[in-house]
């Protein structure tokens, strides 16, 4: 051998120790490095090293300072395109002066030579002794290795022969290569062998338990299947034991914590060890069943797309601005925090303006499934909470039935008229559900027959309601109240032509190109053929229509084109049902147009004041409610403590009965807001003054004349615009409620806004 340099064949995964024979394969396609070196190598003579680094990127700065000098001793081509090599490794040198040859490299070795100690030998028999207990104790060792050790005198040697037999891994035979001194290699197999050690005993120990627990399974099966035979044989056969392995089974799927999972394994027990003529049977049955189905850790993913989530919103309900930008509100800081808790809404408004449709409308574009219950009537608390286990056909609560029908732990859950719950002897359901409505708690709702806790946090409670006032206060404190007023009638023309046309063109059959409904046909139905808050009753009219139309066709075998006006409506609805109030064009003394506000919507209220010969009593007549008589008899006493502002005679109060009527007497009329359409009538009355019937007002009145603000100002006011008025007087504070009026309402009448009655006096009779 020369000092020359050699050619370096870098090898990776594998290590090849002095002494030692290694047989490869190489593919003539893609092993550009073992091709070029086995091609070029002199006297058949390389360097081996093994990087330091086991990254990709082999570079000068990567290869090691220690390698084995290695010889081709044999070179065959195979069938299969490979070509099959032996290599021997020779002894342990120090590499110098690496360069670069193309894409290999070469460099100088030097040997290194290590004088024998005297604790050479000792270290060689403590290492043969450890390993001899190693080939003992390790059941993949052979003893091949002990005939080769026989031959080797030199500890360098035997530490490379055991290390090449050990079954270490590659960081580890890496480090016995460049590990120069024999006794540090001895000291470390002996370290890793005793290592090995432990993990086989360990590993010899847990077998041994497994096989031990094999075996009494096997045991158990065997007697359980002589059971079976032999109940066959009798005549007894009993499904009982095959249920319980799938219970058993099931209940292992399961996804929810281990305490859940121990409580369903103790009543698995118990429902395997109790005789199956007993009545507790099918109730514990009952109750595996239901712990079983629920999803206690089972979760839909929300949509995260907020303009996806606002357009299906859009599209499904109009107006309605508020709950929906609560709902992208929810969405946009859930997402930016990861984890929020879900809020509880409460949606509150009259009958058919799409409060239960808008909470499935919100499941939909969330894209989570939806649970619904209702309420209304319930006057036992266990129907929320459940039943104790111990009652004959007890059952969990509504919301954990509804949970599992949802099969998901964060559905968007509807409660339907929590305002008509009931409390009686049997107990009060609204408080039951404060443990449900309670954000601070509800991650922990207990029902009695479940008798596990279960996170509704990640519920999005959805309740409803029609009225605010009847909800009870301690539920109330703890819901997001969402005001949904009764629709205007441009609104609903919007929906109709929107929504509900298009939606009942498609379940009849029919097209736009066979029907047309104008507006004014459409505004005709809602007025005159309708009279709700919302659009039920007009969606079922129009399918009348529709209808009607339908069987036209069919009956004439006629596909004529079919425009409905307002002009030929009542060919296909009849007589108009509903007649508004109109506005009369003359004026009256006493008469005074006032405001209402009903379920249905807005309308003006005539008030009609005379007065005849008599003795000062005040009569009313018309349905009225006790605030609205206290508001008559606050409207006259005004007056009388103040005649002469107004310039009325005492003698006509006192000599004359004053009679105030409300028309449509069938229709009961109650609220805080006639007080100074009254007064108006009453002053037209005394002074005998007509009041023009282009003015409206509405506002309550006190003792002193201040003008209190009212509600529904929104319906009025277009209830007022439908029958014509021009003027409105209106309570100072009201006035920030304009914003909800359209300007195609605003734009045609006058407000004027007053603190005090003398203010609208000055303007009317002055």
């Amino acid at each position: 051998m020369d000092s020359n340099k050699l050619l370096v064949l870098i090898i990776n995964d594998m290590v090849i120790f002095p002494n030692n024979e290694v047989r490869l394969e190489y593919d003539n396609n893609y092993d550009y490095q073992m091709i070029e070196i086995v091609n070029k190598i002199n006297d058949d003579y390389m360097l081996l090293v093994n990087p330091i680094d086991d990254s990709a990127n082999i570079d000068i700065t990567s290869l090691p300072n220690y390698g084995v000098l290695g010889r081709l001793k044999l070179k065959i081509n195979v069938p299969n395109g490979k070509t099959r090599i032996v290599i021997e490794g020779l002894q342990r040198v120090e590499l110098q002066n690496y360069i670069s040859d193309g894409k290999l490299y070469r460099a100088n070795y030097k040997e290194i030579i290590i004088p024998p100690t005297k604790e050479d030998e000792k270290y060689a028999n403590v290492l043969i002794k450890a390993l001899e207990r190693y080939i003992d104790k390790v059941p993949y060792m052979g003893n091949a290795i002990m005939n080769q050790i026989d031959g080797i005198d030199n500890l360098s040697d035997l530490c490379d022969l055991i290390a090449s037999f050990l079954n270490i891994d590659y960081p580890h035979k890496k480090k016995y290569i460049t590990t120069i001194s024999p006794l540090e290699r001895a000291k470390d197999l002996i370290k890793d062998m005793n290592e090995e050690l432990k993990f086989v005993e360990l590993e010899q120990k847990i077998e041994s338990e497994v096989e031990k627990e094999l075996n009494k399974t096997q045991k158990e099966y065997f007697l359980r299947e002589k059971i079976k035979i032999m109940q066959q044989e009798l005549g007894e056969v009993n499904s009982k034991d095959d249920e319980v392995i799938k219970l058993k089974k099931k209940c292992a799927k399961l996804k929810c914590s281990n305490r859940v999972k121990e409580k369903i394994n103790h009543e698995i027990a118990r429902y395997e060890a109790i005789n199956s003529n007993s009545p507790e049977l099918g109730m514990i049955r009952d109750y595996l069943d239901w712990m079983l189905n629920l999803p206690w850790n089972t979760y839909t993913k929300d949509t995260e797309d907020l303009s996806k989530v606002k357009s299906i919103l859009d599209s499904s309900h109009y107006a309605l601005e508020d709950v929906k930008e609560r709902i992208l509100e929810y969405l946009a800081v859930k997402q930016n925090t990861n984890s929020l808790r879900s809020p509880i809404l409460c949606l509150v408004g009259p009958p058919g303006v799409g409060k239960t449709s808008l909470a499935i409308s919100i499941a939909k574009s969330l894209n989570r499934k939806v649970a619904k219950i209702s309420v209304g009537g319930i006057n036992d608390e266990a129907e929320i909470i459940g039943h104790r286990r111990t009652y004959i056909g007890a059952n969990p609560g509504r919301i954990i039935q509804g949970i599992r029908k949802a099969q998901t732990a964060n559905p968007v859950f509807i409660i339907d008229e929590i305002d008509k719950m009931t409390k009686d002897i049997k107990g009060d359901p609204a408080s039951s559900l404060l443990e449900v409505l309670d954000p601070e708690q509800n991650n922990k709702f207990s029902d009695h027959y479940i008798e596990e806790e279960f996170d509704l946090s990640q519920v999005l409670f959805i309740a409803t309601a029609n009225y605010i006032e009847q909800i009870p206060y301690e539920l109330k404190d703890r819901l997001e109240i969402i005001n949904l007023s009764s629709y205007t009638e441009y609104e609903k023309l919007d929906i109709a032509k929107r929504h509900l046309i298009p939606k009942e063109l498609e379940e009849h059959g029919l097209t736009p190109l066979q029907v047309q409904i104008d507006d004014d046909c459409i505004m005709s139905i809602i007025r005159n053929y309708t009279k709700e808050a919302g659009v039920r009753e007009l969606e079922r009219v129009i399918a009348t229509v529709f209808r009607k139309i339908v069987k036209k066709i069919l009956l004439e075998k006629d596909c004529t084109f079919y425009n409905i006006t307002y002009e030929n409506l009542e060919e296909f609805l009849g007589k108009k049902k509903y007649l508004y109030l109109d506005n009369q064009i003359e004026e009256e003394v006493g008469v005074v147009n006032g405001m209402a506000y009903t379920v249905f919507g807005g309308d003006i209220l005539k008030i009609e004041a005379t007065l005849y010969k008599g003795k000062g009593e005040l009569i009313l007549t018309g349905s009225l409610g006790e605030v609205m008589q206290e508001s008559c008899q606050i409207a006259l006493s005004y007056i009388k403590a103040n005649l002469e502002e107004f310039n009325i005679n005492r003698e006509v109060l006192v000599n004359n009965d004053i009679h105030i009527h409300f028309p449509e007497g069938a229709v009961n009329k109650d609220g805080p807001s006639a007080g100074i359409t009254i007064t108006t009538a009453l002053i037209s009355l005394f002074t005998n003054k007509k009041i023009s019937s282009s003015i409206s007002m509405t506002g309550e009145i006190t003792l002193r004349g201040r003008v209190l603000p009212i509600g529904g100002l929104k319906e009025k006011v277009i209830g007022a615009h439908r029958a014509g008025i021009k003027k409105i007087f209106l309570p100072q504070d009201n006035e920030k409620d304009l914003i909800e009026i359209t300007e195609d309402v605003k734009k045609d009448i006058e407000f004027i806004f007053v603190t005090n009655y003398s203010e609208i006096y000055q303007q009317i009779f002055n």
